[in-house]
């Protein structure tokens, strides 16, 4: 009995150590991994970069939700979340932070002045990133291997509306204004060039900034014109300001035409309630959100988390995120360097659309949506 007893206190102490000992090597094998991501969230556009933000925490929660294991070692991941106030300067040092603390993949910028520097800094730092967000054509130019986009770029959007304004609503006269970043005078660009040739007058063009919010000289100098509508390249925080003040000039028939920059909830905050904003037609790279494979029930749950913060992007900067996460668990490993080239053979059923790339990066058959106003709720048409 001295023998059995001696015996079972020993298996007892061994299956205590064993235990131990599994308890404290479970806890080695979790490896943290940081996905970075970059977006405005301080001035008048951080209501954007919050909402982009919020999309990559929910797809890091769900991911992380899943337990994930690449690398035969247990994944947790984490957010990184950097500032760049939609400054191209804030947005290279935010990408060159990045690419110093090692982070594994970046989901962002969300403007394109932001999004097109830094896509040079992640690609000579060996780290991919996907926006979901900046939509100017010249981020793919550069043919870098780490940049992606999961949105139609204003090529296809300033198409869009230049079409909608002449064959469904043939309109004669057009003034076009913008905001001078890469984003606003790109699309506005592409609008005027398609409807020159759709046989659209350009009455008059004029120029403003991404920190403006008076613009009656500029409105003034377009009401002597008479156009039939006016587009303006830019983004809400200008776009809502501008609304109001042609409302004050009796610019009530006016059409208003702009890009994603002007497509959001906020504008109808930001135009104080003007007729005008009844008169907008704006264009969004991407479906409806009901018209996404998981759009409503997605929207459901995010209001839910973060209620009365929804924009425009948040669905993309999801879908981002696990873009990245799916290269990695294909190439079996978080490092960039061996999950970078798994990202061009993405196929990816995400929330928003399918998502595959072409050759540069740009995504595959990506849809548009145009948008007005009813009742100060943005409707699709």
């Amino acid at each position: 009995m001295k023998n059995s007893k001696f015996f079972s206190t020993s298996t007892v102490s061994a299956c205590i150590a064993a235990a131990f000992a599994y308890s404290a090597a479970s806890a080695q094998e979790v490896q943290v991994v940081k996905i970075g991501h970059v977006a405005p969230l301080s001035g008048a556009q951080a209501h954007y970069g919050k909402d982009n933000e919020n999309g990559v925490r929910m797809a890091i929660e769900d991911i992380n939700a899943q337990n994930p294991v690449i690398g035969g070692k247990k994944i947790k991941f984490e957010i990184q979340a950097e500032d760049d106030a939609a400054d191209p300067k804030q947005g290279t040092a935010a990408a060159q932070k990045l690419c110093d603390s090692k982070v594994a993949g970046v989901v962002g910028h969300l403007n394109s002045g932001t999004t097109i520097p830094a896509s040079k800094i992640y690609n000579d730092c060996g780290i991919p990133h996907v926006t979901g967000a900046a939509t100017n054509p010249a981020l793919t130019k550069p043919g870098y291997k780490t940049t992606y986009r999961i949105i139609a770029n204003d090529d296809t959007l300033g198409k869009q509306l230049a079409m909608y304004a002449a064959n469904t609503l043939h309109l004669k006269k057009v003034a076009i204004i913008d905001d001078r970043t890469a984003y606003g005078q790109g699309v506005a660009e592409v609008f005027k060039k398609t409807a020159l040739t759709l046989g659209i007058q350009v009455v008059d063009e004029q120029y403003t900034n991404d920190k403006a919010t008076d613009f009656m000289a500029i409105l003034t100098a377009i009401k002597a014109k008479t156009p039939d509508a006016i587009f303006y390249g830019g983004m809400d925080p200008q776009g809502g300001p501008m609304l109001r003040q042609m409302e004050q000039l009796g610019l009530n028939n006016v059409k208003y035409f702009g890009g994603d920059g002007i497509c959001t909830a906020e504008v109808a905050k930001l135009s104080g309630g003007a007729k005008t904003l009844s008169n907008v037609v704006c264009a969004e790279g991407g479906a409806a959100l009901s018209k996404m494979p998981g759009g409503l029930a997605w929207r459901k749950r995010y209001d839910a988390k973060y209620p009365g913060q929804f924009q425009v992007y948040s669905p993309y900067t999801y879908d981002a995120t696990f873009v990245l996460v799916e290269a990695m668990k294909r190439a079996n490993s978080v490092d960039p360097k061996v999950y970078t080239p798994k990202l061009i053979e993405t196929h990816f059923k995400g929330i928003t659309s399918e998502i595959a790339f072409e050759a540069n990066g740009e995504m595959k058959n990506p849809a548009t949506t145009l948008y007005t106003y009813k009742d100060g709720q943005k409707t699709p048409l």
